[in-house]
């Protein structure tokens, strides 16, 4: 007889404590509910790898795991869709983005396979309510201003809207510079994180009016 799959036996208890007859805690909550759980599970993941602690690890993984089969089993009970759909979807999505493995294509580094991921990427959401039509779209909302800030400038260079900036050749003084300003912050009765996250939004405006430009001078 073969051995139950341990993620059949998380399933069917996450179904449980959903039940009728359930966990009154479980059957309450929603998507938006426990939207934040997530990112609190994640954190913790990242504390675990940092500390390089294999047991700590194996169970901050399980909670994340967790969250997305609670959030399958409440999709399950609208008809939305359900874990193995969810499963199916990253496997095909791994597949396709990698034809240098699963196909004929041919990629000389990783900058030619994250090339090439982005390009199946913007082909996959061309025509869709997903579609990226922007260099700044799908950069989430919520991200750790900092984060955001990265992500919002990498990107901007990588389609050349922003020059490539003065190398900083000790990461330890650009830490504590960054720090100090923290402190700076802090003693101005002021949050980082919102003073970040404002000029972070209002930059990006700025660069995707300047991407509008570039790409209405393209169609003229």
């Amino acid at each position: 007889m073969a051995k139950k799959r341990a993620i059949d036996d998380l399933l069917g208890v996450m179904a449980r404590l959903r039940a009728p007859d359930g966990c009154p805690w479980d059957r309450e909550q929603d998507h938006k509910s426990i939207r934040l759980n997530a990112v609190e599970e994640v954190y913790e993941l990242l504390d675990a790898i940092e500390a390089e602690d294999d047991a700590e690890m194996e169970e901050e993984l399980g909670d994340v795991l967790l969250q997305v089969v609670f959030h399958a089993q409440m999709a399950k009970e609208r008809d939305a869709f359900d874990f193995e759909k969810v499963a199916r979807n990253i496997t095909d999505k791994l597949v396709r983005r990698h034809p240098h493995v699963f196909g004929r294509a041919k990629v000389e580094d990783v900058a030619g396979v994250w090339n090439q991921w982005d390009a199946i990427k913007q082909t996959e959401k061309a025509g869709t309510i997903n579609e990226r039509k922007s260099a700044f779209d799908g950069i989430p909302s919520h991200l750790p201003a900092l984060m955001r800030a990265h992500e919002t400038v990498k990107k901007a260079r990588k389609h050349g809207l922003l020059a490539n900036g003065r190398k900083s050749k000790a990461k330890e003084e650009l830490g504590k510079q960054l720090f100090k300003l923290a402190q700076r912050a802090q003693a101005s009765g002021w949050q980082a994180e919102e003073l970040l996250r404002a000029e972070t939004v209002k930059q990006e405006k700025i660069l995707r009016q300047k991407e509008r430009g570039r790409q209405n001078n393209k169609n003229d």
